[in-house]
């Protein structure tokens, strides 16, 4: 049934959806990617579509900015729609010297400067983590595809416009390979809800080389990260 977030009917999703963040860009996988496709949610514009990769049945929804936006619809999804399975397609950026830009990065786990996983937790650590077998099938079909990808710890921070040259060397120093706004939040909850969840983002800043990709070079480098995710939904 609908839920406050989600005006769709009950079976509208499949049991696995892809999510970025830009609900433009939902709109764009949805319709160059997947076969008889039906928008199933416009919902204070955060759009949602399902239809067929390889004779597959596929969703696809948008889920904003941050951890509130993205773990409540990840929430609804899970707990309304009978979803098992996120995916996270988006941007993050990266603090790292060997890992450049348009590169493919893969969260392992995920630390955060949120409050939002201490509150779930009882004010103590909570390892946010990837489900084992999406990290196993995305690492498989990286290679089997010949895209180079990157396999390990993200930052998930509450603040885009963070300064903190201190933080930045800190997480420098402990090899976290993107830091993004979402995934975090996301794990946390698919764990609440045993559920599976992954991931894959594109680098589109260097956050202390102070370097950002083109539009039209974040077009090329996002298609390669959609088509990962796509196989690892097929896959599973």
């Amino acid at each position: 049934m609908p839920t406050l977030h989600i005006k769709s009917e009950k079976n509208a999703f499949s049991k696995i959806v892809l999510m970025p963040g830009d609900p433009i860009r939902a709109r764009y996988i949805a319709e160059n990617y997947l076969d008889n496709v039906v928008q199933v949610n416009d919902t204070r514009l955060m759009l949602a579509y399902t239809g067929y990769f390889k004779n597959k049945r596929i969703s696809i929804m948008s889920h904003g900015i941050g951890i509130p936006s993205a773990s409540l619809y990840v929430r609804e999804l899970l707990t309304e729609y009978n979803v098992k399975k996120i995916i996270r397609i988006g941007t993050c950026g990266t603090v790292q010297d060997y890992i450049k830009l348009r590169d493919i990065v893969i969260s392992m786990g995920a630390s955060t400067d949120s409050k939002t996983n201490r509150i779930r937790f009882r004010n103590h650590d909570y390892a946010a983590i990837a489900d084992f077998e999406m990290i196993f099938h995305s690492f498989l079909i990286s290679k089997k595809m010949n895209f180079k990808v990157h396999i390990g710890n993200f930052f998930t921070t509450d603040s885009f416009y963070g300064e903190d040259e201190d933080m930045l060397n800190i997480l420098k120093k402990y090899n976290i390979i993107g830091v993004d706004m979402e995934t975090a939040g996301i794990y946390s909850v698919a764990s609440e809800l045993n559920a599976q969840a992954l991931s894959i983002c594109t680098v589109s800043d260097h956050i202390i080389k102070k370097e950002s990709i083109s539009s039209a070079d974040r077009e090329s480098s996002f298609n390669d990260m959609i088509n990962i995710a796509l196989e690892v939904a097929f896959s599973l």
